[in-house]
């Protein structure tokens, strides 16, 4: 890759929300961006005169995962950083839930990124690159209503600290643990503008976090400033959430 090359970013579940905002960081960088869903975006995703190629892709399956990165490699020679940022879950009772839900849920949340991961590694080859995944702060406590997700984004932690090992020297992988986000879809989770309000005011400084949060966090981490950290994970919570426990004591 000369000086002049312009980086080749993937960014999965990049058509909306924090995918889309991530998409649009990395345009405005100068780099070739491709993004991959199952439906194209709703608009173009530009940034001056700068639009992100999309592919469609359902990265729960293994043959259009392999036809995704054909088509990079064949476009481009090369990709550079890969972004694990689709998934997500809706909230259901585990009690109740479907063996096939779950696996779903799984299958969407940590094996798709492992899927994506491999498949990048071999498209780096030689040259190295970035895998970055986009985790959560429901794998790292309880996540009560999504608790499949939870465990998957747990399982995704663990897979980019064993991956960076088996990868060093050449690719580093790294990861984003996202807070409370607030997105196009917030009100699925919190409710309406009032309780939206209310969950960001159980946050230490006070908000929750946005796209760009995440976006710059990644930015980082595929930059050569960060070109020692692998195997590691950045928090953005605003600072966490408030123990229970003091607001109980306070009745």
């Amino acid at each position: 890759m000369t000086a002049a090359s312009p980086r080749v970013v993937l960014v999965t579940g990049g058509t909306k929300g924090i995918g889309r905002t991530i998409a649009e960081t990395y345009l405005a960088d100068g780099c070739t961006v491709v993004v991959c869903a199952r439906t194209p975006p709703e608009a173009p995703i530009s940034v001056g005169d700068a639009t992100a190629e999309f592919v469609a892709c359902n990265v729960r399956s293994a043959d259009e995962v392999a036809a995704l990165f054909d088509t990079i490699v064949a476009r481009h020679g090369r990709i550079d950083v890969a972004i694990n940022n689709a998934g997500g879950a809706p909230h259901v009772d585990a009690a109740t839930a479907s063996p096939r839900f779950h696996a779903s849920i799984i299958d969407l949340n940590l094996t798709a990124p492992l899927a994506i991961a491999q498949r990048a590694y071999a498209a780096m080859g030689e040259r190295g690159g970035v895998i970055i995944n986009i985790c959560s702060v429901s794998g790292t406590r309880p996540s009560p209503g999504t608790a499949a997700y939870g465990a998957a984004k747990a399982g995704l932690l663990s897979l980019t600290r064993s991956l960076a090992v088996e990868w060093a020297p050449k690719v580093r992988v790294v990861a984003v643990v996202a807070g409370l986000i607030e997105t196009e879809q917030s009100h699925l989770h919190y409710g309406d503008t009032d309780g939206i309000a209310r969950v960001a005011a159980t946050v230490p400084l006070g908000r929750l976090g946005t796209p760009a949060d995440i976006a710059e966090a990644c930015r980082y981490l595929s930059s050569p400033a960060a070109s020692y950290v692998s195997g590691s994970a950045i928090t953005l919570d605003g600072g966490g959430e408030w123990p229970s426990f003091l607001a109980a004591a306070k009745g």
